[in-house]
């Protein structure tokens, strides 16, 4: 469900009311049967607990709280962890095909003594796997950061050919794996201007990002580049790519949220279950208002239910 004090719960709420669940698997709700029950009454919407088909994992030791709307609190923070980590652990059982979650603030695990910083290295943590790689995705372009939640300047010492062809073999056989593409046409930005422009502007594109896109040629992937971080995204959203692999966190999101700001999701790539997310946060200004877009809480729904 996300944090009970932002817009998960209504969120969750608009896009079970509004989408035709007709063969889909059973759904599991981690999350506060309260709060749900109250924005259903307030949005004269049908509770998912009397939906066919749903049901309520809640957490005993925080179900129905009086959670405080619009901003992060020790309850909401340990709340939220706690759905997150039930749902991991239903996951460990083999009870789960896919796992949806809801916005979450960032802030929570720190408060909670987690040494993660979203979910994507939580479940890479927990499933233990040498790479979970994040991609947001919507019908006009799909982008993956190599790099994510990490200031700029640490950006480039991060950086390596190792890295990136990691991120780009991930990126290839999930796309092969959950979206039937066979050869997935992956386009890779520079990480400086221009690419580099042939070394005025910067050398790690020849030194670092080429190599790696080399290699993945050489194991058959479809893969080009380095091109122009202020190019290629146009030429993706035109349908010449598939993918555009960005170097750091807001070279690949902003122009996936300029072009999917409310449809938008969150796809985990590398996991042996598919996980999806809403691609926004938990709009602690607008939480209990009723005024949340439900689109992309939709959409990764939707995604998940073909598991």
């Amino acid at each position: 469900m996300g944090d009970p004090g932002g817009i998960g719960a209504e969120v969750l709420v608009k896009a079970l009311a509004r989408l035709d669940r007709s063969g889909w698997p059973h759904l599991r709700i981690f999350g506060d049967g309260q709060r749900l029950r109250e924005v259903a009454h307030s949005l004269e919407l049908a509770s998912p607990l009397t939906l066919e088909n749903v049901s309520l994992q809640p957490l005993s030791d925080w179900e129905g709280t009086p959670f405080v709307w619009g901003e992060l609190t020790d309850a909401g923070a340990y709340a939220q962890v706690g759905y997150i980590q039930a749902a991991l652990d239903a996951a460990h059982r083999d009870e789960l095909c896919a796992i949806v979650t809801g916005p979450i603030h960032k802030q929570a695990l720190a408060r909670c003594g987690l040494p993660y910083h979203g979910h994507t290295d939580w479940l890479e943590a927990h499933f233990r796997v040498k790479r979970a790689v994040m991609m947001l995705a919507g019908e006009r372009l799909k982008t993956v950061p190599v790099t994510v939640h990490i200031p700029l300047r640490e950006v480039i010492p991060q950086l390596s050919t190792e890295l990136i062809l990691d991120t780009l073999s991930v990126v290839h056989t999930s796309m092969q794996k959950r979206m039937g593409i066979s050869q997935p046409r992956i386009a890779v930005c520079g990480v400086n201007p221009h690419a580099g422009d042939g070394g005025l502007l910067g050398h790690e594109d020849e030194n670092i990002v080429a190599p790696a896109i080399a290699q993945a040629r050489s194991l058959g992937m479809d893969v080009s580049g380095p091109h122009p971080g202020d190019t290629v995204f146009f030429f993706a959203s035109q349908g010449q790519y598939d993918v555009v692999l960005g170097m750091f966190h807001d070279q690949a999101l902003a122009p996936l949220k300029l072009l999917h700001f409310e449809d938008g999701i969150n796809i985990t790539l590398g996991l042996p279950l598919l996980r999806t997310s809403v691609d926004h946060g938990t709009a602690y200004d607008i939480a209990g208002q009723g005024s949340a877009s439900s689109l992309s809480m939709e959409k990764a729904l939707m995604m998940a239910a073909t598991c």
